[in-house]
């Protein structure tokens, strides 16, 4: 069997309950996907952004065939090598990607405070751009449950806030476009999984000041985050369910029961209504 036939088997077969189901569940759950939408998945080069290229194929070709897709790979100003690699990868997984250059990378290569959000946000602005020039009302990123639980223990520990990474959200700087994280219920324990399994390499880090992918304890958001996923991992020793209790906490906010909360970027305090 050609291996491309081979991967997309094994997402809705060996993983069918760890991916397959987890990934409509949240379509599904969340009501990410409208008639006549026209959604481009935004493919880093990663394991989580491949696999959810494929999922999306999957459900044109098992789900409602209600929508458009656009694959769409931006370069921020990637190595030959990392870049190769997509290509490369796009190709075995039958992908047809769009390849757009940006100069990201030389742009922050200065900045010395938060360069990784600074990337973060140029790089979103960038694919909401050329997705809407293609026609696109929605991107779609390949964020998965961990890096849910993570967004909402970093706020609180390093951000003195609580907030969670949403399922979907408009854009506030690009009007009619919105973002969709449709593997937001699965595991990265899985990817990993399914990325062994079918015998395939990512590129695992696509910063090119970071390309060993090591720690550098002067990022602090890399270390933040590091120290995070160390932190759960302890945790998970302990209590196996930690991280659906995390998650669970984004659902059950009590207003009654907290000093003061943000709405539509006013804060209110608990006396304010005493």
């Amino acid at each position: 069997m050609d291996k491309c036939l081979e991967i997309e088997k094994s997402i809705i077969t060996t993983f069918r309950k760890q991916i397959w189901a987890k990934f409509v569940k949240a379509i599904v759950e969340y009501d990410m996907i409208q008639e006549n939408d026209k959604i481009a998945v935004c493919i880093s080069g990663g394991k989580d952004s491949s696999l959810l290229a494929k999922c999306f194929q999957e459900l044109k070709k098992h789900g409602k065939n209600n929508f458009e897709l656009e694959f769409l790979v931006m370069d921020p100003g990637y190595n030959e090598f990392n870049k190769q690699k997509i290509v490369d990868n796009c190709s075995t997984l039958n992908i047809p990607v769009h390849f757009f250059e940006t100069d990201i990378f030389n742009r922050v290569a200065k900045i010395t405070d938060s360069p990784c959000y600074l990337c973060a946000r140029m790089r979103r602005g960038y694919l909401y751009e050329n997705a809407k020039k293609m026609g696109c009302n929605k991107i779609a990123l390949g964020h998965h449950f961990d890096d849910v639980i993570e967004t909402i223990v970093m706020g609180m520990l390093f951000g003195g806030q609580y907030q969670t990474m949403m399922p979907k959200l408009k854009s506030t700087s690009h009007p009619g476009m919105e973002l969709i994280r449709p593997l937001y219920l699965i595991r990265e324990s899985d990817v990993i999984n399914w990325e062994k399994s079918n015998d395939l390499e990512f590129i695992k880090c696509a910063c090119r000041f970071t390309e060993d992918c090591a720690i550098d304890e002067n990022d602090s958001e890399k270390s933040k985050r590091k120290q995070v996923k160390n932190l759960l991992n302890e945790l998970r020793k302990k209590d196996p369910i930690i991280d659906k209790n995390i998650f669970k906490s984004s659902e059950n906010v009590n207003i009654n029961t907290v000093l003061g909360y943000k709405i539509d970027g006013k804060k209110i305090n608990f006396l304010d209504n005493y």
